[in-house]
Formats: structure tokens, sequence, C-alpha cells
């Protein structure tokens, strides 16, 4: 744009000023709607990145408590069996159900553990945040950051 904002007009004997550019009031109306674009933007994608990771989690869910609920009585179940194997193992002695229940108790409090810190590592590699969501708000951030330099 090639335009002068303000002309001085000198064909009369009162020099007075004509303002040809948009006024302060409206640079900041279009200032502040263009933010409010911005920010309403940036939040409905959030909203929607979110609403789609909520609506997996909720058809899983009902698949999840189930598979818990037979999980846990095979768990049960198994867990018995192996006691009783062991207890086999030290018939001899008196305390044999104490040592089987001491010895499996012991491998699956091993296993859980090694398994609960791979659940973490895995937790922490993919977090919880909106990745999409943080990665175009960085960028924008820095394209804040390049125009606020520029002016």
């Amino acid at each position: 744009m090639n335009r002068r904002p303000f002309v001085v007009n000198r064909d009369s004997d009162t020099e007075h000023v004509e303002n040809h550019g948009p006024s302060f009031g409206r640079v900041m109306a279009e200032i502040r709607d263009e933010i409010k674009d911005f920010v309403q933007t940036r939040v409905q994608m959030f909203k929607s990145e979110l609403q789609e990771k909520i609506s997996v989690w909720k058809a899983g869910a009902g698949l999840a408590a189930a598979a818990v609920v037979l999980l846990a009585t095979a768990y049960l179940l198994l867990t018995i069996s192996v006691v009783c194997l062991v207890a086999v193992a030290f018939w001899a002695s008196v305390y044999h159900w104490v040592f089987g229940f001491v010895i499996v108790g012991v491998a699956w409090a091993l296993i859980g553990g090694m398994l609960g810190y791979f659940a973490i590592r895995e937790f922490r590699e993919q977090g919880l945040a909106p990745k999409r969501t943080l990665e175009v708000l960085k960028e924008d951030k820095v394209w804040l950051e390049s125009e606020a330099n520029q002016v």
C-alpha cells in the first residue's frame, strides 16, 4: 500500500489535516478481533482433540472393565494352582503352604514391578498432553515473536 495517511490541504487560507487512514480505534478493534479469533481457533482445536481422545477412552472402558474382571478371576485361580504346586514340593515340611504362598508372592511382586516400570516408562514417553495443539501453539509463539521483532 502506498497511501499517505495524512495530507495537508493548502488550497484555502487555513491549513487543516485530512485523515485518509483507518482510525486508531478501528485498528485496535481489528487487532482485538484477530486475537479473539486466534484464541478461539486454538481452544476449539484443543477441545476437538480432547473429545477424540475421550471418545476412544469411552469405547474401550466397558471392554476394559470386563477384561479386568475375567483376568482377575483367572489370576486368582492360577495363583492358587501355582501355590499348590509349590506346596507339594515342600510337603514334608509343616510350613509347606507358607512356603508356597511366599515364593509365589515374591515371584508375582517381581513380575509386577517390572511391568509397572515399563508402563510408567510408556506413559512418560507418550504423555497425556495434546501434542498437536501444543506444537501449533509453539509455532504460533515463534510466528508472533518474529512479527513482534519486525515491528
